[in-house]
């Protein structure tokens, strides 16, 4: 009986300090790229700037305009939050960060150490995923104080941001595969930026039927979606048509949501496996 259960004790400490190491392994690559991501004053000025200066102006401006309500303001401020939060602080940070340090060779020396890929590519989403997490709060806060009404269900707006973040980080390892160097990172994102504006509501309704429902179903469509349902219970094309339905309460938001969030889900697991497996560790690759 004692042989078992020191076995077990020694099991158990095994674990934890196996836990300890790893958990010590991403905390040092994860402060390693926040510092360098902090020392790049443009890319962090842009990066604070545009996404809360765009979803601040996009608010003044449609509140302002003809038969627009303060619940369809912020609807519109928080989409071009998002739009901008999650293509520059997080897909095209992550997109230069990983294609620079592969040129340097940095990504090829990490991968020689103790710290497993995961744990690699991890660490250089974690200050443009952090960043946009702070920006979300502050842009929410910021929508409240200016007299926008709360999010109705605040739920799918969390799993938008934080799915959101997992596509983005998924794309940009995916595009850092196909992309030269840096400089070329300007041109390789194109096709993630055209997708990402497309989906946004107030562009998905100039198409026609059958096209709005194919991108209504990819994820940054269901990302828009989800926010907007969270926070005003409706989406932006049935707030615009005359006969749309009205808008949901908590728990209408969350029977209408709960598929889209396991879609996005699907959409960020796909996302993450493909960006982990042909992203490029070296430029010999």
């Amino acid at each position: 009986m004692a042989t078992a259960t020191n076995t077990t004790n020694t099991t158990t400490m095994t674990r934890t300090g196996a836990a300890s190491r790893v958990t010590a392994r991403v905390a040092s690559l994860a402060r390693a790229e926040t510092l360098q991501f902090l020392r790049n004053r443009t890319l962090l000025l842009n990066a604070t700037v545009f996404p809360l200066g765009f979803g601040l102006a996009m608010f003044f401006v449609t509140k302002a305009a003809d038969g627009s309500t303060v619940t369809d303001a912020a609807a519109m401020a928080l989409e071009y939050f998002l739009v901008f939060a999650l293509m520059f602080v997080q897909f095209y940070t992550v997109l230069s960060m990983v294609t620079t340090r592969r040129d340097e060779g940095v990504m090829k020396r990490l991968r020689t150490g103790e710290a497993r890929d995961a744990e690699i590519l991890g660490a250089f989403s974690f200050p443009g995923a952090v960043l946009t997490i702070l920006l979300t709060a502050v842009m929410a806060v910021a929508l409240i104080v200016l007299g926008a009404p709360g999010p109705v269900n605040v739920l799918p707006v969390i799993v938008a941001v934080l799915l959101g973040l997992a596509v983005c980080t998924g794309l940009a390892l995916l595009t850092s595969g196909m992309t030269k160097n840096a400089e070329a990172a300007q041109i390789s994102s194109l096709p993630v930026m055209i997708l990402m504006f497309a989906s946004m509501g107030s562009i998905r309704q100039m198409f026609p039927d059958q096209v709005n429902d194919i991108i209504g179903r990819t994820p940054f469509a269901l990302v828009f979606d989800l926010s907007e349902y969270g926070w005003t219970g409706s989406t932006m094309t049935q707030r615009i048509a005359d006969d749309g339905p009205a808008p949901l309460d908590a728990a209408g938001v969350l029977g209408e949501t709960w598929p889209m969030m396991v879609l996005l889900a699907a959409w960020a697991v796909l996302c993450l496996w493909a960006g982990a497996r042909y992203v490029k560790w070296d430029v010999r690759n």
